[in-house]
Formats: structure tokens, sequence, C-alpha cells
């Protein structure tokens, strides 16, 4: 049976950890997959929850953290050069850039027989200034020559990472695009709703508009709550915001909040006193299908993005959507079918973008109706996920024979 030893920056709540799970749990019995993981970092949801609760077995390598540090970088990297000694592993896949900048090196290092690396995003784009991003790219040049295969998670990105960035020649990448359970997301909807909407203290008719990730300023939430104050003062809906998540801009975002008028609640689990405001920041909520079945509209305002979970799983749980036009985004939603998209960082065009699906309840419904098509259920499934992958270890363990 040919052994993986996949290794990922950390299990925060997102793609990575979801590919991550289902990849180790349903590649077995064709492949027995070793799982490492960096240091947890505070501000971010520990997903060690979603390993636990597939029966996932998994290493944590505390060396390897999100911040660059000589020291633990070393520590890290000799302890993977340990790893892959000891499990002697016939593929090595990295995902995300501190796992694939060390584990890479290690992998090439021992020359281990197929070296993968998964890109479900990049830096290169909104995070850093040029110089920076240049240092960068030239680091993923070098890596991507000791890769067997780049692993891009949407067309687009393949696109960003060939001919915008150079980081290597195009047949060196394959397109998998991400796959995750979307089951839950179609069972006992009304019922979900219904909570939801009573726990926050939602009337029938207040239109819910949820955005949900990391507070940091990628995600770019002051987009989302501008729009939304110059919503608040010229509709005639009743709407209320809802941030579901947390990181280190939360308190920035409250500041913002009180700059602008909006009253707001802060709450972690259920707000007490069944109090309600403009907007609400309810934390992270492990549930999202339950989120999702209260919203109404589900918007995301990122100046960059690999392949939004938050979007695939919004579609499956049928909502109308809006977003601003970055990454691989146009690779998940459909183009004024299922979403609207706008330029990046404009405000004038997200707000009215966002009003348009307020304002029209047809428009609202139309586009919640469309996402429900089974067509991007299947795309995006962990089955379809699983099947590529497992194609292609086959194939790259054959040619390098």
């Amino acid at each position: 049976m040919p052994r993986v030893l996949r290794i990922l920056n950390r299990f925060n709540l997102g793609g990575p950890t979801l590919n991550a799970t289902y990849l180790t749990k349903y590649l077995a019995p064709d492949f027995e997959t070793l799982l490492i993981g960096g240091q947890h970092c505070d501000s971010e949801k520990n997903s060690d929850y979603i390993l636990r609760d597939e029966g996932i077995n998994f290493t944590t390598l505390v060396e390897m953290k999100r911040a660059i540090g000589l020291n633990n970088d070393i520590k890290a990297y000799r302890k993977l050069c340990q790893i892959i000694r000891e499990f002697k592993p016939d593929i090595v896949h990295t995902h995300a850039a501190k796992a694939g900048a060390l584990g890479r090196m290690a992998a090439s290092h021992l020359n281990v027989p197929v070296i993968i690396h998964t890109f479900h995003g990049h830096v290169f784009d909104a995070y850093f200034n040029k110089v920076t991003s240049s240092v960068y790219k030239n680091i993923e040049r070098y890596l991507a020559s000791k890769s067997t295969k780049i692993i891009a998670i949407s067309e687009n990105q393949k696109m960003e990472l060939c001919e915008i960035h150079k980081i290597c020649a195009p047949e060196k990448v394959e397109v998998i695009p991400l796959g995750i359970d979307l089951c839950k997301f179609k069972e006992d909807k009304v019922i979900k709703r219904q909570n939801f909407r009573k726990v926050y203290n939602l009337d029938d008719d207040e239109i819910a508009i949820g955005i949900i990730g990391r507070l940091v300023p990628i995600k770019n939430h002051d987009l989302f709550l501008n729009s939304f104050k110059r919503i608040k003062d010229s509709t005639n809906k009743k709407i209320r915001a809802f941030i579901i998540g947390d990181g280190e801009m939360k308190e920035h975002l409250k500041e913002l909040s009180s700059k602008l008028n909006l009253d707001y609640l802060n709450t972690k689990g259920i707000p007490q006193n069944r109090e309600k405001a403009s907007v609400t920041f309810t934390s992270w909520i492990k549930e999202v299908d339950y989120v999702l079945a209260g919203l109404d509209i589900v918007a995301m305002t990122s100046l960059n993005e690999g392949t939004p979970v938050s979007l695939i799983e919004a579609q499956a749980a049928c909502k109308a959507i809006v977003t601003t036009d970055v990454g691989g985004v146009k690779n998940v939603v459909v183009p004024n079918e299922t979403a609207l998209l706008v330029p990046n960082n404009d405000l004038d065009a997200f707000t009215q973008s966002m009003k348009l699906l307020i304002e029209s309840d047809d428009l609202r419904n139309k586009f919640a109706q469309n996402s429900c098509s089974q067509v991007l259920k299947d795309k995006f499934s962990y089955e379809r996920l699983c099947n590529d992958m497992r194609k292609l270890y086959f194939r790259l363990l054959d040619e390098n024979k």
C-alpha cells in the first residue's frame, strides 16, 4: 500500500483542513496517510474537532508556526526530515505556504519519489508590498522546481500561477477543485432556519445578510460594514448584518460600527434577553449549516481568495450571494445566476449589488433557486475530490517507476 505524508500549515477552519480530512479518510485503503499540521493560531478557530469527528489521527508539529521564525522553522524542517525517514512515504503532499516550503524542502532532500503541493490560495496579491511579494515568488519558483506536480484549486488560480506570477509551466499544474460534504446543507433546512432566527430574534420580514470567515485584513470586512451602512440609510427594507467569525480585526470592526452609528451586539452563544441590533458579531459558530439556513444573503468582500468554501456552502444551502470578483470566485459561483460579482474593493458597486438583492425579492429568490443546482453540488463534492486525487496519485507513482 503506498504511503502518503500529508502536511498542512495548521488545522484552522477552512478548505485545507476539510480537504485533508476527506483525503485522509476516503483514500484509504488504497493509500496509508500520515497527517501532520502546524501549531494552531490563537486568532483563528481551531478545527481539530473536524478531524476528531471523522475518527482521523493526526500529529501537531508545534515548531511549525504561521509566522516566519528562523529557529522554529529549522526545528520544524528537521522534525519533518525525521518523520520522512521513519515513515518512508511514497508521496509527500503539502498544503499552503509554510507547510509547502518546509515539507517540500525536506522531501526533496530525502529523495521522496513524488512531491505534490496544493495552492489553496497564494500570498502574491494584497498581502505584501512588491518587493516582499517578489521574494516569495522566487521562493515558490524554486520550490516548484522540486515538485513533481502543483495542484491549483481552480482554472483561474492556474492562470494566475502560470501566466501572471510565472511560478511554473502550465504542464506542471493539475486543476483539482476543492471537495466538501454538502449533504448537511439540504437537511432540515426549515427547522434550522426557524432555530437560527429565533435565537437571534429575527422577524419574518427582516432580511439577514451574513459574512463568514476570519476577521483579518485580507477579508476586508470594512467594505461590508460601509456598504451595509449606506444601504440601511437608504432602503425601506428591514435588514440586519451578521458577522460570523473571529480574529485580529474584531475590535477594529466594532469601532468602525460605532463610527458608522451602527448599533451592534457582540455575542458568543445565545444573545441574552432576546437583544437585537443592526450588526451582530457571533464569533465562530461550528454549525455553519444552521447559520446559512437562517440567512437570506451571503456576502464576501475579500481582497484575494483561492476557492472560498463559504460560497460553495452558501450555494449548497440555496442562498443568494454578492461577492468581490477575486481569485477563484468565478470558478465557484455562476455570475449573474447564483451571485452578483463586483470589482475588488469597490464600495459603490458592492453597495449597489447588495441593495439590488435586498430590495428585489424575486431576484433574491431566483438566485437562491439557481444555487440549489445539483451540478454545483457534484462539482464540489468530496467524492469527486477523492476520485480525482486517487487517479493523480496512481498516475504519478506509475510514471516514477
